[in-house]
Parts: C-alpha cells; structure tokens; sequence
C-alpha cells in the first residue's frame, strides 16, 4: 500500500472527483426530451444554471432559447440561451428582473412548445417574487432570518414557496407548454420540489405548515408576509394540479452520486472508505462533533473502520447565527468545531460546499487537521471565541487553511471527508 504523503492533496482529489461527477452534461445527456412540434424555450435557476444552459446547448440537436440566473460571477458563455446574473444567498433587484423574465418567457407559450428547466441550488434566493402587498425589502428582510435561523433547508423552502409568485410550481403553472425540469439536487434526500423551491415542481406543503415553521424558530416576519401567509393567496398548487399533468422532472445529479465517486477514487489511491450519509443536516458544530468522535474512536481502534480509511458524508448542515459581524460558511464552521474536538490527534479533514462558495465568502470551505488549534492559537487567535462568535473564516484564512475552487459549475451540497492513517 503506498503511503499518502501528502493528506490535504488527497483529500482535494477526493472532492475534485465528486464534482465530476457531478457534472450537468453527464445527467443531461442521459435525460434529454424529445423535441416538440414548436418551440423549444430555456428557463433555469442555481448557482450552477449558466453551466447547465452551456452544457445543454452542447447536446441539443435543434433551435432553443430561453433564460437562466445565477450568482454574481458565475455565469459562463453561452451561445442562444440568456445569462443573467443576481445577488445569492441575499436576493437583489437584479433576481426580482429575472423572475418577471422567466415568467414572461413561458406566459405566451403553447401546448405544442416545450420549457426545459434547469434548476439546480441556490435558485431560491435568485428567484424573488413577493406576491402583492410584499416588497423586495420583505423579501430579503425574510431570507436573511431564514439564513440566521438554523432551519433546515427544506423548512426554509416551505416558508420560501408560499411567499412567492414564482417558487412552489408556480413558475411550471404558467404555461400551457410541456415542462421537463433537469434537477441537480443539493436537498438531502433528493425531493425534487425542495430544490430551489421548486419553481417548477410543486409539492404538498401548504402554508399552515409555513406558519408553524415560523413559529418554531421565532421569525420576526414583516406584518404583510405574515398576512400573506394567513390567507388562502398563499396557497401554493398541488401536485395533482391538471396544468402539471404533462409534466415530468429528472435528478440528474446528487450527493449520493458524487460520495460514490470520492469513494473510488480513495480505494484507486488504496485508502478504504466509508460512506455516513448523503443527506446528513443538523446544526454544523453539532454534526462536526459526532463526525469527530466517529475519528477518534477509529484512531483508538479497528472496531468501526479499520486503518488507514477516509470518512465521507454530504447533505446540508446548518448554523445559527449566536452574534453579528462573524465571516464564516456551515463548512469552515463544522471544520472548526472538528478541530477542537481532535486536536492533537492524526485526523486530517476537508469540509468544503461543492459549488464552490461557503457561505458569503469564496471559499468552498476549509482544511482542519491535529494541529489546526495549535496554529490559529499561535496566530493571537482564540479557536473557541472564534466558533462562538461564527467566526470560523477568520481562523482559517489566518493560518492559510482556506479552501478555494471558484465556481465549479455545479451544486449537490456539503462535502466532508476524514482522513485517519495507520498508526506510524
């Protein structure tokens, strides 16, 4: 077995082959739909959107346009498709534009055109469209308390669909033409209606269930969402709605898929490995400190795993924001939290977001390892102050342990990996 010398590169070949195989173009290709007798019209929305549009115009054998949003510095060259770039993960007046776009672009449509939907993470806080008596402000007044609340992203998505024009099927419900959504999923467990708020695909959630969301993680909601939300306009369309009844939608993408493929490539470099779970959520300091406990007891025995082996797992973690004014992603804070609990131990870790942006920041996510505590608290810096106050950024980039991609084109959520070696 040939030794790794070199733990972090290890653990970035990991990730870079999970977003391979994440790609759009594999799982577009495999599920493209037939051609209809007119037109054939794009719509999209992610933070992997523009990648999608470019791969899907790469492929498709006819004459298509339409329009797709993405972030602020992630849009890439398209040839017939429009890019449109807005603010994420707080919406700006450049998203509320680009839903009226999206809207107008399938209103007109007939029942012998066709919509192909991109939509992938991210689409949420890129699509906002307050119903009447809601502003932008609400809007965003509403996703920044989502962002701070800990809720999981599929409660965040409950409250987030009935307090839009677009989101919930909405935008699917428009248009008489046939919809067929291509879904790359960053929702634990992969429930197509979650991703982005399923603009496209609806589900059964209803806006009761929105209010007890609300009232769960104490949200200050402005009064007139608050009176959307008690009134039947919020209501979002079921999916036995007849206008989705020629309908249909594919994952083309997911985090299952991606861990797979960091699971071989580890065994390629001969390191054993373990899959947790793909749809891991909670609080990211709460998760960091099972993932942590998990490494030690491998450390300690061969009871669980045996030596050397990497510790792989995805979904989306949570953080609470406990003081403003803190930089710092769900990844860097679960490498944080990890950090403190194995200091001083031969455990190396890379928690990273697979579209290549944690948080507000960009980077994807961060390095930890035994030593990770020793060298922030050699920098003047406190580990612990710091994760209280989520500051994990400040940590990390002190010591050089930031970890940066770009965008990577596409978005199936968290990427852990720990990586325990053989006793020396």
């Amino acid at each position: 077995m040939t030794p790794i010398t070199d733990p972090r590169a290890f653990l970035a070949s990991l990730f870079d082959a999970a977003i391979k195989a994440a790609d759009p173009l594999t799982g577009i290709k495999a599920s493209l739909p037939a051609k209809p007798k007119g037109r054939t019209v794009v719509v999209g929305a992610g933070k992997g959107a523009a990648q999608m549009a470019r791969a899907l115009e790469s492929v498709w054998d006819g004459p298509l346009d339409g329009v797709v949003v993405t972030r602020y510095g992630y849009g890439c060259e398209t040839e017939h498709i429009e890019i449109i770039e807005a603010a994420h993960p707080v919406p700006d007046s450049a998203g509320l534009a680009a839903s009226k776009r999206l809207l107008s672009e399938v209103s007109d449509l007939t029942a012998e055109d066709l919509v192909i939907a991109l939509i992938c993470g991210g689409g949420s806080a890129l699509l906002p469209s307050p119903p009447d008596g809601l502003t932008l402000d609400d809007e965003i007044a509403l996703n920044e308390m989502l962002l701070a609340s800990g809720a999981p992203i599929s409660e965040m998505n409950v409250v987030r669909k009935h307090l839009s024009t677009i989101k919930g099927g909405r935008l699917a419900a428009a248009t008489r033409a046939r919809v067929v959504s291509l879904i790359v999923s960053d929702i634990p467990g992969d429930n197509p209606a979650y991703v982005a708020s399923g603009p496209t695909v609806p589900d059964r959630s209803t806006r009761h269930e929105a209010l007890e969301i609300v009232d769960l993680y104490g949200l200050k909601l402005p009064q007139p969402a608050l009176d959307h939300l008690n009134s039947d306009s919020a209501d979002a369309p079921m999916p036995d709605d007849p206008a989705f009844a020629c309908n249909s939608h594919h994952v083309i993408a997911s985090a299952r898929v991606s861990l797979d493929a960091a699971a071989r490539a580890a065994r390629s470099q001969g390191i054993d490995a373990v899959i947790l779970s793909d749809a891991i959520e909670g609080e990211a300091r709460e998760v960091a400190l099972v993932h942590a406990a998990i490494a030690k007891e491998v450390i300690s025995s061969d009871h669980l795993f045996a030596k050397p082996v990497v510790i792989l797992s995805g979904g989306e973690t949570t953080v609470t924001l406990r003081s403003k004014g803190g930089k710092g992603g769900r990844n860097a804070e679960f490498a944080l939290a990890a950090a403190l609990v194995f200091d001083g131990h031969d455990i190396h870790l890379l928690a990273a977001d697979t579209d290549g942006i944690d948080g507000s920041e960009n980077n994807a996510g961060a390095f930890a390892d035994g030593a990770t505590v020793k060298r922030v608290r050699a920098a003047g810096l406190d580990p612990r102050r710091l994760l209280d106050a989520s500051d994990s950024y400040t940590a990390f980039q002190t010591i050089g342990d930031l970890f940066e991609t770009g965008p990577t084109g596409t978005n199936v959520n968290d990427f852990r990996a720990l990586y325990i070696a053989s006793e020396h």
